[in-house]
């Protein structure tokens, strides 16, 4: 914790300006409980990391216990390789949220994709400090999807950023993974090979490949992801499940 808080001293010189706000957050669903502004989450390999009311957390595979650094207000997350990152606009830099600590001089970043962090005039950089293809507008949100490319939404359309091409033009508020690429959805979703999972209407659901109902479960309003070849999901309050591929709740 000493070296993390160590590492965002330095950038505090530089924070003579006001802090940056977050992106106004697209529209929720109008049905079933929703997610509150300012809640996002990251999925990876190596765990989830999410943000709500500024409050930056990673929770690692496979144990999944929480760490929350004292940070100042973050405003999304992401992961970049094996390290999980949070990004605090009101210091113009990218976090380390645990292991090395690590800071990068980002500016007034709005939304973090695995490669890249979006600034709200739609420049980017890497999490090198490198400046990386920009786009044009203020994104909402980001992610890196299963092709490797960027994704983000720019009032309400969904961007591939290495082309520019707009792939939808009234997408969803939620970003989610598939292993093509990336898809704008109504509801919080992932999908996998073994189907589309979502959160809905106050229920954990389970759709096959051709959309149809599978298997559900109550669950409350939160966002999920796969880590490895579980499904995990967390809720604003940082309540955290583990799934199999079957909607069996697995315990850790």
């Amino acid at each position: 914790m000493r070296r993390l808080l160590s590492a965002v001293l330095v950038p505090l010189i530089l924070a003579a300006c006001a802090p940056a706000p977050a992106a106004a957050p697209a529209a929720q669903p109008a049905s079933g409980p929703t997610t509150p502004a300012g809640f996002r989450a990251a999925f990876s390999e190596q765990g989830v990391a999410w943000v709500s009311g500024g409050r930056a957390c990673v929770a690692r595979a496979p144990s999944y216990t929480p760490l929350c650094p004292r940070l100042p207000a973050a405003v999304d997350v992401a992961w970049n390789g094996a390290d999980a990152w949070a990004a605090v606009p009101g210091l113009g830099v990218a976090v380390t949220l645990d292991r090395a600590a690590r800071s990068v001089g980002v500016g007034r970043v709005v939304a973090l994709s695995a490669t890249r962090a979006y600034r709200e005039d739609g420049s980017a950089v890497g999490y090198a400090g490198e400046p990386l293809r920009r786009v044009l507008g203020a994104p909402s949100a980001a992610i890196t999807g299963g092709d490797g490319e960027d994704y983000v939404l720019v009032a309400g359309r969904l961007i591939r950023v290495a082309d520019g091409a707009r792939l939808a033009e009234r997408a969803g508020p939620y970003l989610g993974a598939t292993p093509g690429g990336a898809q704008a959805f109504a509801v919080p979703s992932v999908v996998t090979p073994a189907g589309t999972y979502r959160l809905s209407g106050g229920r954990l659901e389970r759709l096959d490949q051709t959309g149809r109902l599978v298997s559900s479960l109550p669950h409350p309003a939160g966002l999920l992801g796969v880590v490895g070849q579980e499904l995990v999901t967390v809720t604003p309050g940082g309540t955290l499940r583990v799934f199999g591929s079957d909607l069996t709740e697995l315990a850790r």
